[in-house]
């Protein structure tokens, strides 16, 4: 936090706006009194918003970090659609245009939220064990493994890739030409942006989740896939699985990544939704649902997402 503000401190140096015949810096006094206030401003609005966080997730629902930046995604929504059905009212934007994006959102939503949830099953099984004299194991289980088991990092990854010439050559006049050419809407920068998303979601999939230590925690443990044999059999068949589902997976993460730059040049709609903002919202939104409800299954209380209604407590 402390670098970042002293980056941003530098940035705002930097930039100049008119004022009446005159072009002057948005900061009149520079230099180190200003970085370093702007360094423990930031710094400490910083751990305020991790400790609120924390305090969320210890006496709230969710987790608090990411119920914050929920919230802050959600903010500017209100604005948008409030400014759109204004420009719909000035003629602005037709009608046709206004239903095609409420279709097309409507649509990216709900496949955000079946990709979020996809996930491949895999069978294990756990054979019967006499320990003393008590019976243990003999039941059969699940392996989940995710389509989108990378979620939003990958395309944020990608966008710090693809952002990094642009802000280098706002520092560098020299090299104005790359802050042109990396721009959202120009075809190889689409599909720079793409096929980056793409490797990003094998790569970071592969650091967070591991076949082979997953396969010997199974080994140890007596479980086994049926057909495969326990071991590197197991591993091998984990990763060849987790490798096939990954590819829809990662191909609809840029989909996403990439639709909202689309939307905005072709329809000419007044906002933009970006698909890391539109993975956050959905995701928290789900994680949330879900602790609400081994909340309520926790006390006692069942079908409230199902049926509609809170059951009490039999006594």
């Amino acid at each position: 936090a402390a670098i970042q503000a002293i980056g941003i401190a530098v940035f705002l140096e930097a930039q100049k706006v008119p004022l009446g015949d005159q072009v002057v810096p948005i900061v009149v006094q520079g230099g180190m009194g200003f970085r370093f206030l702007t360094m423990i401003t930031l710094t400490c609005g910083t751990i305020f918003a991790m400790w609120l966080g924390e305090q969320i997730t210890e006496k709230g629902v969710g987790n608090g970090i990411s119920f914050i930046i929920f919230i802050g995604c959600l903010e500017e929504y209100p604005q948008y659609f409030l400014r759109t059905f204004e420009m719909v009212r000035a003629q602005g934007l037709s009608v046709i245009n206004l239903i095609l994006i409420v279709v097309v959102m409507v649509l990216v939503v709900a496949g955000v939220v079946i990709m979020t949830q996809a996930m491949r099953r895999i069978p294990v099984q756990y054979p019967k064990r006499v320990v003393g004299r008590r019976l243990y194991g003999g039941q059969s289980t699940h392996l989940p493994l995710r389509v989108n088991t990378a979620g939003v990092i990958p395309i944020i990854f990608a966008q710090s890739l693809m952002v990094f010439p642009g802000t280098v050559a706002s520092f560098v006049p020299q090299l104005a030409i790359f802050r042109d050419a990396f721009k959202p809407g120009i075809w190889y920068y689409d599909i720079m942006f793409f096929v980056l998303i793409v490797y990003f979601c094998y790569f970071y999939t592969s650091i967070v989740f591991n076949p082979r230590d997953l396969a010997e925690n199974m080994k140890r443990y007596g479980g086994f896939i049926p057909g495969i044999r326990p071991g590197p059999k197991t591993a091998e068949y984990i990763d060849s699985v987790l490798t096939k589902i990954t590819l829809p997976g990662a191909v609809f993460l840029a989909s996403i990544a990439l639709l909202p730059y689309q939307l905005y040049a072709t329809l000419k709609i007044p906002f933009y939704f970006g698909g890391t903002t539109l993975l956050i919202i959905v995701g928290v939104a789900l994680d949330t649902v879900q602790q609400i409800e081994a909340q309520l299954l926790m006390h006692h209380y069942e079908g409230f997402l199902k049926r509609g209604k809170v059951r009490g407590r039999r006594w």
